[in-house]
């Protein structure tokens, strides 16, 4: 494999200078494009920085993708999350997937908590279904907890996985092409810490 670095970011990192960022040596952003408050009301919001993100990263010669924050509790909602991906992507190029970012809020009560594992399949698989249906390649975020006890990998075989584990050794023993190692990370043109990772090519 060939490595390439990469970060991934959402409004929280304020305004960055993508020239620097990309000066530093890193290839590649995966930028949040929405997210679903984790909320009763649920929410559904394109993140505020994301067009001014996505612009600026691109004009440095970074290859971009985005991320969906999801808090969808069932088929439908997933869709949604989907539909506000697909419309708020119009006009702009990827070279990068599009991923589905479902997760457990930390510390807190969220609308999801009580969603069951196979729900949290079902939705990852209608999200990807879509994106893929709008000419997109989909990819599913993920950690080493929700591999081993909420998703059905089986069921999401044909789809990319971005690993999040900030060990100094990934432990999943399933495939994945982006690690996400830490969150803790500093990047100069970017105030505070940001999120790293690695792209692992095939060799030719």
């Amino acid at each position: 494999y060939t490595i390439r670095k990469g970060l991934d970011v959402s409004h929280h990192q304020g305004e960055i200078d993508w020239e620097k960022v990309r000066a530093a040596g890193y290839e590649f952003a995966f930028i949040r494009i929405g997210f679903r408050g984790y909320g009763e009301a649920g929410i559904l919001k394109p993140d505020s920085r994301f067009e001014q993100n996505i612009t600026k990263a691109r004009e440095a010669g970074m290859d971009v993708g985005v991320y969906l924050f999801s808090q969808a509790v069932n088929e439908q909602e997933a869709l949604e999350e989907a539909e506000l991906v697909i419309e708020h992507l119009k006009g702009y190029e990827l070279e990068l997937p599009v991923v589905f970012d479902p997760e457990q809020i930390r510390d807190e009560e969220a609308r999801t908590d009580e969603v069951a594992a196979s729900q949290f399949t079902e939705n990852t698989r209608v999200f990807c279904e879509r994106i893929r249906e709008a000419g997109y390649q989909p990819m599913v975020y993920s950690n080493l907890y929700w591999e081993a006890f909420i998703l059905d990998l089986e069921q999401l075989a044909e789809y990319g996985i971005w690993y999040a584990d900030y060990e100094p050794v990934p432990q999943t023993p399933y495939r994945f092409q982006f690690w996400q190692y830490t969150e803790k990370g500093t990047v100069d043109g970017i105030n505070g810490d940001v999120d790293l990772n690695l792209q692992f090519c095939p060799r030719q």
